[in-house]
């Protein structure tokens, strides 16, 4: 279900969306038919979960009267897991660089609607998808009214990663969460199409649909044309 709330934008479900990944983490999804979702504050940035200064004043004001308020939200970063997406109508040259190396990797293409399908109500967690909101954390302030809200916002330097987020609240769930969890998902209706890295050999591309027939999946495939030859 969507996190519902004025602050939030609600992508619409045809709005498409990306995960940009190396082959071995592709096929550990296939495999287990689980989408791996990291723990909140295992992130590279550190403000994951977090406040702006304005929220974070506020919050401490009444966390004068009761300390415990200010140590929930502490603890909460270890129990919240996300899967990030990345929202565009075409390929992002910026994502095939940062999230693959070695000019090799693949880039699952899906929209918000076959996200909400594909984790479906048999799945044990319960999900929101919510699009990230960047804003200036020195001058803007945050709201604290929903669990989610501090996972759904970002500083404006990564305007770039334009995602939307799977989150998951497992702190009622008494699991020890190291590096994240495993999430059932469909992945049939999880994925629409493959792209294959625009740098990649012949033989990559070769090799992933061959990967594909021997595990009995029929995804439409298509190596990225953002290399494709100049006409001039």
């Amino acid at each position: 279900m969507y996190v519902s709330n004025n602050e939030i934008s609600q992508p619409e479900d045809d709005t498409i969306v990306w995960k940009y990944l190396d082959l071995s983490k592709f096929l550990d999804l296939l495999l287990c038919k689980q989408l791996f979702m990291s723990r909140s504050d295992k992130f590279e940035d550190q403000y994951e979960g977090t406040f702006s200064e304005p929220t974070f004043e506020e919050i401490r004001k009444v966390s004068d009267n009761n300390p415990e308020f200010l140590d929930e939200y502490k603890t909460r970063r270890k129990n919240v897991v996300i899967s990030s997406w990345h929202i565009n109508e075409y390929e992002s040259y910026a994502m095939w660089h940062i999230f693959t190396k070695n000019n090799e990797g693949l880039a699952i293409q899906s929209t918000i609607g076959r996200l909400q399908e594909a984790l479906g109500p048999e799945n044990r967690y319960d999900q929101y998808i919510g699009e990230v909101k960047y804003i200036d954390y020195k001058k803007e302030y945050l709201p604290f009214d929903n669990n989610f809200f501090p996972f759904l916002f970002k500083r404006k330097s990564f305007q770039y990663e334009r995602e939307v987020r799977i989150v998951s609240d497992l702190s009622d769930h008494n699991l020890n969460i190291n590096e994240g969890v495993k999430a059932n998902v469909d992945i049939h209706r999880l994925i629409e199409k493959i792209y294959i890295h625009p740098k990649s050999e012949n033989w990559y591309k070769n090799l992933v649909i061959q990967l594909m027939q021997q595990l009995g999946f029929d995804f439409e495939i298509e190596k990225s044309d953002l290399e494709s030859d100049i006409l001039i």
